[in-house]
Parts: structure tokens; sequence; C-alpha cells
């Protein structure tokens, strides 16, 4: 075997002297689509191995706050008296995917979520069912449902009826991803699935059809081949931490100055499928986020451009405001409230905002931000008499927070991308797939016996400025167990 293994250059068989190894399914990671892959395979009745480069599973999704998009009436929605139809589900998540949105994918997972529900409760998930109402980005405590995205909010109100839609497992805060993943490792471990940690998968071995037939693993510091008689799923992740791939194909997640993802997410699942033939589609798009609330009074604010003018509704998810933020990096962008909302000041948002200028009138505002005299004093006075009617006709804010800034004094806090905030990021593109998590080739072909799935693909989120919090970890693993079980026959 040469030394110089590389993602690009498939091993072929013939050159296999032997095997470290021999299983029916080969998973590569083990985060929410690996450890679903897993458990849906051993069910199955495969024999499942897992590599993980790590030393512990959990992947990305440890790390995250556990939501998964969920809808239609599902039990917590009916225990908090949430009324939701499946086709309000379906009509919101097409428009919350985008211009990229996957149609049948959309439709697969809405007509199936509430099954997916409940395997994810036989696992041993368990949502509390409590909905908390306020504007936050996950529930502070165990409350296990809450508004994910930008359901409330103009156009998306208007073509699909709001609903809560985003289940946390029952775990404190930003607990849920971790207490998820512990529930999956759990459940895959006593289903016999046999897991190898620092196992770092290096590229695939193929047959003389080209078939996909296992793994060269870098295990102990010794390259090792395994087999995969049934077939290898790549569940890796996707490539926020590698730079070279973000110049590459997503160069504007660069100016994130937060990646979202493990160590881990480098791309190499991504990569080996490529030099198995597989397609990577959508490889510019990724989610970039400003997260200006709690607290929710930030909501009632106004969001200004370094001229004076606003630039969008404020009660949007702040995965939509970090889009404005991110088509214009040099601009300046500053959050004007209050006297009402100063307790803002003395509590500002988790992505740590500074207080740019106090003014006791906003023309003093206006100066101390050095903005062009008159403008933002001719926007809040034109924002104020609207808001005062309960209108917001530039951009469609909605009550609760439509509210007129009437009380001086006021401050703005800086939330421009040289202020010192906070912006997120991660990444949607990845490999092409079947709804059955067949890896396809340029041509829209199936590579025989190779699988992928969360976001390694491209899956079910596909725009950032329409996500919604949930979606990413309900396609891991909703589509982690749909290629689990074509890996294992099914």
């Amino acid at each position: 075997m040469s030394s110089k293994v590389s993602p690009s250059r498939p091993l072929r068989r013939e050159s296999v002297e032997s095997w470290h190894l021999e299983t029916d399914v080969l998973i590569v990671g083990l985060g929410a689509a690996g450890a679903s892959a897993a458990i849906t395979a051993r069910d199955a009745g495969a024999e499942v191995v897992v590599v993980e480069a790590a030393s512990a599973g959990g992947g990305t999704t440890a790390l995250a706050g556990g939501q998964i998009y969920f809808g239609g009436g599902t039990p917590t929605q009916k225990a908090c008296g949430i009324e939701d139809r499946l086709e309000d589900m379906f009509q919101y998540l097409m428009l919350a995917s985008g211009p990229s949105a996957d149609e049948a994918r959309v439709r697969e997972y809405v007509d199936n979520n509430l099954a997916h529900f409940d395997w994810l409760v036989e696992q041993g998930l368990e949502f509390k069912p409590e909905y908390v109402k306020a504007k936050l980005n996950n529930t502070h405590g165990d409350e296990g449902l809450i508004y994910s995205g930008n359901e409330t909010c103009y156009p998306y109100d208007e073509q699909a009826r709001p609903a809560p839609r985003g289940h946390k497992g029952k775990a404190k805060g930003e607990g849920g991803g971790a207490l998820l993943m512990d529930t999956l490792i759990a459940s895959a471990e006593r289903k016999g699935a046999w897991v190898l940690y620092e196992a770092r998968a290096l590229t695939s071995i193929v047959d003389e059809q080209g078939r996909v037939v296992g793994l060269v693993v870098r295990i102990d510091g010794e390259e090792r081949c395994i087999h995969a008689r049934g077939g290898v799923v790549l569940c890796a992740g996707g490539f926020i931490m590698n730079r070279e791939m973000l110049a590459q194909h997503a160069p504007r997640l660069l100016l994130s100055n937060f990646p979202l993802g493990n160590p881990n997410d480098t791309g190499m699942g991504i990569r080996i499928g490529q030099g198995a033939g597989g397609c990577a589609i959508n490889m510019h798009e990724g989610f970039v986020s400003l997260p200006f609330y709690p607290p929710s009074c930030m909501v009632e604010g106004i969001l200004v451009n370094g001229k004076g003018q606003r630039v969008v509704a404020e009660d949007v998810y702040h995965g939509r405001l970090g889009e404005e933020m991110f088509a214009a990096p040099d601009e300046k962008f500053y959050m004007v409230i209050d006297s009402r909302n100063f307790e803002a000041m003395e509590k500002p948002p988790l992505g740590g905002y500074s207080v740019a200028a106090v003014g006791e009138t906003i023309e003093e505002l206006e100066a101390e931000l050095a903005l062009p005299p008159g403008m933002l004093a001719h926007t809040l006075a034109f924002f104020n008499e609207h808001a005062a009617a309960g209108q917001d006709p530039l951009f469609h804010k909605r009550p609760p927070y439509l509210k007129p800034l009437d009380q001086p004094p006021y401050a703005a806090f800086d939330f421009s991308m040289g202020g010192g905030a906070w912006f997120p990021a991660f990444t949607f593109g990845g490999l092409d797939t079947s709804l059955d998590g067949e890896v396809l080739n340029a041509e829209g072909e199936a590579i025989a016996g190779l699988f992928a799935a969360g976001r390694t693909t491209c899956g079910l989120p596909r725009w950032g400025a329409g996500y919604a919090s949930g979606m990413s970890i309900g396609d891991a693993t909703y589509f982690g167990r749909k290629a689990g079980a074509a890996a294992a026959g099914c």
C-alpha cells in the first residue's frame, strides 16, 4: 500500500494484501447521522463497525443546543395545546430551504417526521411537554418546545400557518445536543455496534467495477484496510474547519470569527466521496448568524446601517440577520433601542456586542455614531409613526415586537462585523445523495456500495437566510437512518 494515501485516489481492491476487519456496514463518524445509521443497520441484522477520528463520539451535534425540527402534530405539540398541520410544515420548510430546496427530500422528511419522533423516543430520548413563548435561541430550562426559525415572520407567516416546531430533549439549556448524542450512542452500543475510536478514514477501496467495498483507515498510526460487505456510510461532518476548502468553495464563510463545528469537520468525508466518483453540490452555501437575542427586548429595536437606514425586520431569526451582515462586511450596523430596554446594556446578548453610543435625543445619538445628519432621526420618525398604528410598511415587522421607540434616552449596539460581535457559521454543501442515502455521481447515478448522511451531504437545510434551528439534526438523524438501512440491504 502506498504511504501517500489520498481521499481523491481510491485504493484498488487487488492492492489490498489483507483485511484488518470485515463487517457488513462500515460507518465513518459517530455524530447524529452516524449513530442513527448504526442503530438502524443493527436493527436490520447487519454487523456494524463505526470508525471515529476523535477519542469519543458525539460530533458537532454534541456541541449544539439539540433542537430537532418536528411538526404536524407531535405528542409534545399536542400536550402543549399547539395545533399544526403537516402541510404547513412542508410549506414552511420549502421556504426555509430556499432556492435550492429539494422538494422530494422535504416531502420525505415531513411525511415521516412523526414516526421519526417516535423512533427517537424509542431510543430513550424524552421531550418535556412544555412550550416557551419567549424569543430565545433555545429553552433555558428543560422545556421541550420553542419557535426556532422565521415561522412568525414575514413572508413565512403568510404562506404557512406558524407553529413552534423546535423540539429539544429533556436537558437544561444548551445541553440538548449532548443528551441526544448520549442517548443515540448508548442505543447503538446496546444493539452491538462496534466503535473504533481514534480511527481516521483516509480513502475508499473499490473493486474492478468501481463498487466501494471498504476503507483505508489509520489506526494506531498504521494504515489498515476494513472490508464492508454491504456498504460504507460517510457521516464525517462538514468542512467549516478546513480553510482551504472554504476558500475554494465558500469564501464568504471565512469571514466568520466562530466556526461552528468540531475539529474533525474538515471535509474528509466529502473528499472521500468525491474520490470515489461522488458529486458535491451547493458547496458555496452555509449558515451565518448574529445571535442578538436573548434578551428578547433587543428585537424591539431597529437595525440601521451606516447611512442611518433600516435594513431588515428585526423580529427575524438570528440567521437572517447574520446574512445581512455577511452581505455587506464593510458596512456599519447598529441596533438602536430606547430607555425602556436599557436592561440590555446591563446584560447584553450572548454574541458579545458593545454599546457604541448613548444619546439623550435621537439627534445626539446620530451625531455620536457619525451618521449622515438627519437620516437616523427621519428613519426613527417614520418607524414610530407607523409602529404606533401597528404597521411596518417597509419590512413587515410583526407584533409583539413592533413598538415605537419613543422613550429617550437612546442607545446603539455595534452589530458590525468589525465591532467585536460573534458571527458563528457552518457549511451546507456536500455530497449529492438519493433519498436512501446513496451517493450520486454527476449524472445522478448511484455509486455502488457508497452512502452518506448528515453534513457530509447536501441535505435538508440548503439556505442560510431561511434556516431554522433543528433542521440539521432532524436531517442527520432521519437520513442517517435511511442510509444505514440501505447499506444493510433494507
